[in-house]
């Protein structure tokens, strides 16, 4: 078989993955990211047990029991290009053998959440409430570097492009679908769904203004009016579209659940941001174990 060459599979000297700073035996095939460090020891507040703990860089992760389930929890950081790092690193922990550096021949499927904080683009979607992303669109263009084609709903991604009137100088919007089966787990009554935007940065491409001009003023408005088929862009964040094409891509099932602490429509923001972000994370505990 090919060997993956050390140049591209980067190992540390104790044999962990260069990043992550994991071994295959310190992670579960159950994983949430996050993007706080900060936020990765209140989810493992609520395990009985832990059996792993590492930091490196931002990638904080904790593996332990919830309930009787083995879950890790992840930190990733801020954005398309730390997903890109994290995502292909767990495949590798499950999918390569790290001491001949080959691809196993038996693939193992990794089950991913994001619990995330957004804002909300919508009026109807208000401050504290959880939204899950039934596709990600992704406007970060990380996923063409990778042979996509084949995964992507491209006649969502042609309307928007219509709709919006969207640069050519900018990278083509990407649409994605999540996870079925993870959707099916963290349904609820109380859970708003839709598409989760996924923005390249915070400041201009979410179209926040402070002394820089943007290149379409109007394009928030253009997103928060889109929608195909009954479907709707209800919140932007920085992640989720780039861990829905690499989950799909490496096989892996990945959904995205986001704590709303603030509503870009009317301009509200949550009085306990932090309120919703630990209802969340109890919430999506709970749902994996059924």
């Amino acid at each position: 078989m090919l060997k993956i060459a050390p140049s591209e599979l980067i190992l540390n000297p104790d044999g962990s993955v260069y990043h992550l700073n994991l071994k295959p035996e310190h992670i579960a095939d159950t994983i949430i990211f996050v993007g706080d460090q900060n936020r990765v020891p209140k989810v493992a507040s609520y395990f009985e047990k832990i059996v792993y703990d590492t930091q490196k860089r931002e990638f904080r992760t904790i593996t332990g029991f919830f309930k009787g389930k083995k879950i890790s929890v992840i930190s990733t950081g801020i954005g398309p290009d730390n997903i890109d790092i994290a995502m292909n690193e767990l495949d590798a922990l499950v999918n390569i053998d790290l001491q001949t550096r080959t691809v196993k021949e038996k693939h193992t499927q990794l089950d991913i959440v994001r619990i995330g904080t957004s804002g909300s683009l919508q009026n109807y979607i208000p401050v504290d409430s959880f939204v899950l992303a039934k596709y990600g669109l992704g406007f970060d263009g990380m996923l063409h570097s990778y042979d996509c084609e084949h995964i992507l709903e491209k006649d969502i991604e042609d309307a928007f492009i219509e709709h919006t009137d969207w640069s050519i100088r900018k990278s083509r919007p990407y649409a994605v679908k999540g996870s079925g089966k993870l959707q099916q787990k963290l349904s609820g009554d109380n859970v708003y769904e839709g598409v989760t935007a996924t923005a390249v940065g915070f400041y201009g491409p979410q179209g926040r203004v402070l002394r820089l001009k943007l290149q379409d003023p109007d394009l928030n408005r253009k997103i928060d009016n889109f929608e195909y088929k009954g479907i709707r862009v209800t919140n932007l964040e920085m992640e989720t579209s780039a861990i829905y094409g690499l989950a799909k891509l490496l096989g892996h099932e990945a959904l995205s659940m986001n704590a709303i602490i603030a509503n870009r429509a009317n301009g509200t923001f949550s009085e306990n941001p932090y309120m919703p972000v630990e209802e969340l994370i109890k919430y999506t505990l709970n749902k994996l174990i059924q």
